[in-house]
């Protein structure tokens, strides 16, 4: 009797084949050049593709760097006879979350339509993405360097550097430990959000409970924040439309729209930032906010602040109020129906609380730069100049809880309302 043939592959081998080096190779790509490609489409709307000295791609790279969390040091140099100083903290969050949902989605795929999953199997999948998302970090590292060199302008400090022979020049560099390790954490925040978030993610067997108590909290204030995003999105497009200058607007659409939008939503809450421009240079930002920034001393922003500019603002309290009760009766439906109301009200609570707080620690932003010749700054040269905002964070985090407590108890009864209407109609 011949032998038989063998008989199809079974199902463990076919979740190693879909787990296998290629596929953690395609997600790492496909999450670098959506990264890329929407750095470079930001960049060149800002008119980066002007840089001297064929710089376009290194700030390109250095921008992906950023937007994963990576360190950049700014450097100067201008000779025996004058000093510089520069540094810049900033996260490029469109880029950011283009980078962040374009991997959840590689890493999910593979364990689709599947209710559990194994803690080895979810942990070797995720150490092959890790492992060359690694190499990735190092390769971007070393190509983000680059210098450029500053012209003095007009009036004193420039007469000061030809007489002296002062060109001074500026740079970045990547701290390449820094990045790897913010890199690396940056890419565990993606696939643990990944599985928190997505209402069909498998999970492994000990943390099925995660389901009914931390996924629909995570889902809703994932919403939110995409809401934000997308209400950003429409009101970028209509100010493209209706005031001119639409590349400027899609560099900020491109690069830093969630630097925005998602303050914006703390601002709405009550929360309160301190922030400052000063100099030639400034933020991507609307015309009211650059307005009350540019004072001699550290300005407060809040809607009372913002208002008193345009009145418009008092709808940043009326869009939060919406949106953060839509997101309580969206976590609300997505639980178990048998949790009690004051149940939902501290889900809530602890969601909207962690992420305001991670708004306001990707959401800070800080710029500074200073030339002297002599002990001579910037005499007519308009060159030195600083940029920052930060939130009070614990003031913001504190009105976030009262606010997700508030939205998780009308929320739980709203739901509880419809879910009757629904009942009493069958």
């Amino acid at each position: 009797m011949p032998p038989l043939p063998p008989g199809p592959p079974g199902n463990s081998a076919r979740r190693v084949a879909r787990h296998g080096w290629a596929q953690a190779l395609g997600t790492v790509l496909a999450g670098l050049v959506a990264m890329g490609a929407v750095a470079a489409l930001g960049l060149w709307a800002a008119g980066a593709a002007d840089l001297p000295d064929r710089a376009f791609p290194r700030v390109v790279v250095a921008t992906v760097v950023t937007a994963v969390g990576g360190a950049l040091e700014m450097s100067g140099d201008a000779g025996e006879l004058a000093t510089t100083d520069a540094g810049l903290t900033v996260m490029p969050l469109s880029v950011t979350l283009t980078g962040a949902l374009v991997i959840a989605r590689g890493f999910l795929r593979p364990l689709r339509h599947r209710a559990v999953a194994g803690t080895a199997e979810l942990a070797g999948w995720a150490g092959r993405i890790a492992v060359l998302w690694l190499l990735a970090l190092l390769g971007t590292a070393f190509a983000a360097r680059q210098t450029f060199e500053v012209s003095l302008g007009e009036g004193l400090l420039n007469d000061l550097g030809d007489l002296f022979g002062v060109s001074p020049t500026v740079g970045f560099t990547t701290d390449v430990p820094l990045t790897v390790l913010f890199g690396l954490l940056w890419l565990a925040g993606v696939l643990v959000l990944a599985l928190l978030v997505s209402p069909r993610a498998p999970l492994p067997g000990g943390l099925t409970r995660l389901r009914t108590s931390v996924r629909p909290a995570a889902y809703a204030m994932a919403a939110l924040l995409l809401a934000y995003v997308v209400v950003g999105v429409v009101a970028a497009l209509v100010v493209a439309a209706t005031r001119g200058r639409p590349a400027d607007t899609f560099a900020v659409l491109l690069l830093g729209l969630p630097n925005l939008a998602w303050p914006a939503l703390t601002i709405g809450l009550g929360a309160t930032w301190n922030g400052r421009v000063e100099g030639p240079f400034g933020l991507p930002m609307p015309r009211v906010l650059d307005e009350v920034l540019r004072t001699p001393d550290v300005s407060t922003v809040n809607v009372g602040t913002l208002a008193e500019r345009d009145g418009r603002m008092w709808w940043l309290v009326v869009a939060a109020a919406v949106l953060v009760l839509a997101a309580g009766f969206l976590m609300v439906a997505r639980s178990p129906a048998r949790l009690p109301v004051w149940l939902h009200a501290v889900h809530m609570a602890v969601a909207l609380g962690l992420t305001v707080l991670a708004v306001g620690l990707v959401g800070r932003i800080s710029a500074h730069y200073g030339l002297s010749v002599l002990g001579i700054g910037d005499l007519g040269g308009g060159l030195s100049g600083q940029v920052f905002l930060r939130p009070r964070l614990w003031g913001a985090v504190g009105l976030a809880v009262l606010w997700g407590l508030v939205a998780g108890l009308l929320g739980a009864l709203l739901a509880r309302w419809a879910g009757g209407r629904v009942r009493v109609r069958s």
